[in-house]
């Protein structure tokens, strides 16, 4: 009788022990899932620099005036949707978020871009180049409407040339640069072949840059005139993907871009 009072003594210990530990476990579990699914997403709007009404997406999972604000801009022919999966993992790394239609686009993973279609209503010219003032705008837009300690810059493919461009010209609007394969694609557009070289120069803000393998060539020479030790880049040992689409989990060398990236936020963000 009295072992088998030690051994229900001992089950007890240990079940008031694993319940402990279940307990804290549980708590942990609570509180992550508390910082990244309380998320105040919701649909924003704003006027371009011409007065076209810009269409938006909020992802701001923190406090706004303690943590940096990544402004997010898509490739060709997509729109914010280029971004759904992406923004909560800024978020769960810190970071808040604003995925922006420019009025260059289209849809993507069924995210129609509602600021190409008002600017197709209006007649405006939807050419790369055209979005310039698109980015410039939402920048502009971020710095007065949040107090955000640092506003970061997000492009992908010709958004990243542009904001290449925005914050070699306008640095007291961009605090950080994160570019996925951006390149001189203006040219049809009527503009030099190194317009974005050009204002890249005069960067003075951190940058990251990376792309897929194969295009590396499209941008060496940008990154070349950035003439501050705040830039670092990244090119996949595999083929890789071209804009920020290489971050998608789907790509089975997306950590590869995320653990680099990461690296750049956490040294200078």
């Amino acid at each position: 009788m009295l072992n088998k009072r030690k051994v229900n003594l001992k089950q007890r210990i240990i079940l008031t022990a694993c319940l402990a530990i279940l307990a804290v476990i549980s708590s942990s579990i609570y509180m992550f899932l508390n910082i990244v699914t309380d998320v105040d997403r919701k649909a924003i709007t704003f006027l371009s620099e011409d007065g076209l009404k810009i269409s938006a997406e909020t992802y701001l999972a923190h406090d706004i005036a303690k943590v940096p604000l990544i402004l997010m801009f898509h490739q060709e022919y997509w729109s914010r949707g280029e971004y759904l999966e992406t923004a909560p993992r800024f978020n769960k790394l810190g970071y808040n978020c604003i995925a922006v239609d420019l009025r260059s686009g289209g849809k993507v993973l069924d995210v129609s871009n509602q600021t190409a279609e008002e600017a197709q209503k209006k007649g405006k010219s939807t050419r790369f180049i055209d979005a310039l003032q698109d980015v410039k705008a939402a920048l502009s837009y971020a710095k007065q409407k949040y107090n955000a300690p640092g506003v970061i810059a997000m492009g992908s493919s010709y958004s990243a040339g542009l904001v290449l461009k925005v914050a070699g010209d306008n640095p007291h609007l961009v605090d950080g640069i994160i570019a996925f394969s951006p390149g001189e694609y203006f040219v049809e557009d009527g503009q030099p072949h190194d317009w974005i070289e050009r204002s890249a120069a005069k960067i003075s803000a951190p940058v990251f840059i990376a792309s897929a393998r194969k295009e590396r060539s499209r941008w060496l020479g940008i990154y070349k005139s950035i003439n501050t030790a705040t830039k670092m880049s990244y090119i996949p040992v595999s083929n890789g993907k071209h804009g920020s689409r290489a971050l998608w989990e789907r790509n089975t060398d997306s950590e590869g871009y995320w653990s680099v990236m990461e690296t750049f936020l956490k040294s200078f963000f």
